[in-house]
């Protein structure tokens, strides 16, 4: 690492360790001490094991349910604060409560704008994210926001797989930017679901938009809740006479049953990235690795370098 600027160290709340492993093994150096102490109450308190004066300061932690995960990253941040690191940057692989971005109804909360104002108010400096349910979250924060995209891990692993008659195709008109890029990208057709809900996660009826005969289809999704929506879309492009069909999304939030739903549909593979620890029993579940994605965007933003060539769409 460069010696010409302040040194950095990486630390892990508690269900992100696995992460921080990782990156500090790409990065070639130790994960820092910290302790998370647990108060019979459900109260926890959390300290630094090591100084950080001066330093700067990456913390790992996604925030993904329950509220556990949010809270002790926003202690380490006042911690990190309190004991004068000289930046404090959250590194977020899954950005949680993303998809409470506006108000779609009248009454409601946009939890994203919370969470980010209960980021800057615990004092961070900088955030490094992952595949945002939605783009202009960026814009909630009134510090740098890194927004990186999964595409760099996922475009080489489709490119592995040489599939012919390759369509690209989202299971909501909500993901169609997202899927148009993979279908530029690879100079292909993209299939259109239009879903209709009954309720929050119950997917009413579905219709496609599209032609799928004798393709191989990968679906393109942020991230994967109850899979209701994703199966259902699977399900329908093999009713219409698709050859295969996988899917694909960066989040596996997988919320019970959805590693059955996965098992039971007829998509062949289901691939995400490991931004929130996936210990389900599903068959059909790929899991490719993100970690080396972040090392070296902290690399490139500990010696000001620009992180723009990661991008591959």
């Amino acid at each position: 690492m460069s010696t010409c600027l302040p040194p950095f160290k990486i630390f892990s709340g508690t269900k992100s360790r696995y992460m921080a492993e990782e990156i500090c093994k790409d990065l070639g150096v130790e994960l820092g001490k910290m302790n998370i102490q647990h108060f019979a109450d459900g109260e926890f308190e959390v300290s630094f094991e090591e100084s950080i004066r001066g330093c700067e300061v990456y913390l790992v932690q996604s925030t993904f349910p329950n509220t556990d995960n949010l809270m002790e990253l926003l202690l380490m941040i006042d911690a990190a604060k309190r004991a004068s690191a000289k930046s404090t940057i959250a590194v977020i692989p899954y950005f949680g409560w993303a998809r409470q971005d506006r108000k779609d109804k009248p009454r409601v909360s946009i939890a994203a704008k919370l969470v980010a104002d209960l980021l800057s108010t615990a004092g961070v400096d900088r955030v490094i994210t992952m595949d945002l349910h939605a783009d202009q979250i960026q814009g909630f924060f009134d510090v740098p926001v890194d927004h990186l995209y999964a595409s760099s891990v996922f475009i080489p692993y489709i490119e592995s797989l040489n599939l012919e008659n390759l369509v690209i195709a989202t299971p909501d008109v909500g993901g169609a930017k997202r899927a148009n890029n993979y279908a530029k990208y690879f100079n292909v057709p993209l299939v259109l679901c239009h879903k209709q809900r009954a309720k929050a996660n119950v997917v009413a009826t579905m219709t496609l938009i599209g032609d799928v005969k004798d393709k191989n289809v990968i679906l393109v999704d942020d991230m994967v809740d109850t899979a209701g929506t994703i199966t259902k879309a699977a399900d329908l492009m093999l009713a219409n006479g698709a050859k295969s069909v996988r899917a694909l999304a960066t989040h596996a939030i997988m919320s019970d049953p959805a590693s059955q739903k996965v098992n039971d549909s007829g998509m062949t593979e289901m691939i995400f990235t490991n931004s929130i620890p996936f210990d389900k029993d599903c068959k059909k579940a790929t899991v490719l690795s993100v970690a080396r994605l972040f090392a070296d965007t902290i690399r490139r933003v500990h010696c000001n370098e620009s992180i723009s060539s990661q991008y591959l769409i």
